[in-house]
């Protein structure tokens, strides 16, 4: 395994910030994640944030964005698109999608079959679009009941072209009740992103080191699946994780786990 760095996105740092009284402040967050060892961070790249990131070293691993892909397809090119480009412009390579469920957020619905075709075949439409640019798309897991969890994996791996990727979110898929070491094991030619992040039950784990996951399994998988991505940390804690050091602290143990389990 042959990995282009350690990256994290940017949900959780922003969530601590405000857990610790502090204002959101992008080139103090940005200073945090150069310092804790972080090589790039996951945003939307706008040339405004693209000139902070640079000051402190930093690229940018990926882009993320939440879609309705179950829906019409033409709605989600144009959301897509921009988000694209401003992602190639920046050097990225890996724009991640996430299927917002069926039913909304509050309430979410068992998303019917014909629904999770049409959401491969819209996902293989962009992926042929996004390559123009150089970028690969993978579909990021987010559902939290296996049901949809399963029907968004299926989306990829039985409905869309190889093109389409799988990005792999330990913590949801955990949270979901699969085993993210299994979907690494069963589908390693679509592994091509992976989000980490530590598990007991619903509630995230203050870091890596330790939960109900079994990373060094994980680790193992990707590299007999020959992964090449970026590590993206997905450290995050809600008042439930009860955290007990520093977001810069638990990202450093974090990355220094990684680094024990690949070498």
């Amino acid at each position: 395994m042959n990995v282009r760095g350690y990256s994290s996105n940017l949900y959780g740092w922003t969530e601590r910030w405000k857990a610790d009284g502090r204002a959101e402040d992008d080139k103090e967050i940005f200073r945090a994640c150069a310092e804790a060892g972080l090589d790039a961070v996951e945003i939307d790249a706008d040339p405004g944030r693209l000139g902070l990131l640079r000051e402190f070293g930093l690229s940018v691993s990926a882009a993320y964005i939440g879609l309705q892909l179950h829906e019409a397809y033409d709605p989600l090119e144009a959301a897509v698109l921009p988000v694209a480009e401003r992602l190639a412009a920046a050097g990225g390579t890996d724009l991640l999608v996430n299927a917002d469920p069926y039913g909304g957020w509050k309430q979410p619905l068992p998303k019917p079959e014909d629904l999770v075709k049409r959401q491969g075949e819209s996902l293989s439409r962009l992926a042929e679009q996004t390559a123009r640019m150089g970028l690969r798309l993978c579909l990021h897991n987010h559902a939290a009941d296996r049901h949809n969890a399963e029907a968004d994996l299926r989306s990829v791996v039985r409905y869309a072209e190889p093109a389409v990727g799988l990005c792999v979110d330990t913590g949801w898929a955990h949270v979901a009740g699969c085993d993210p070491v299994d979907w690494v094991r069963t589908y390693p030619e679509r592994i091509r992103a992976v989000h980490l992040r530590n598990q007991r039950g619903t509630v995230p784990a203050e870091d890596l080191t330790e939960g109900e996951i079994d990373l060094r399994a994980f680790a193992g998988a990707l590299g007999a699946a020959d992964y090449s991505g970026w590590m993206a940390l997905e450290l995050w804690h809600p008042q439930e994780t009860k955290p007990l050091r520093s977001m810069e602290e638990d990202v450093r143990r974090s990355i220094a786990y990684l680094k024990s389990l690949i070498g």
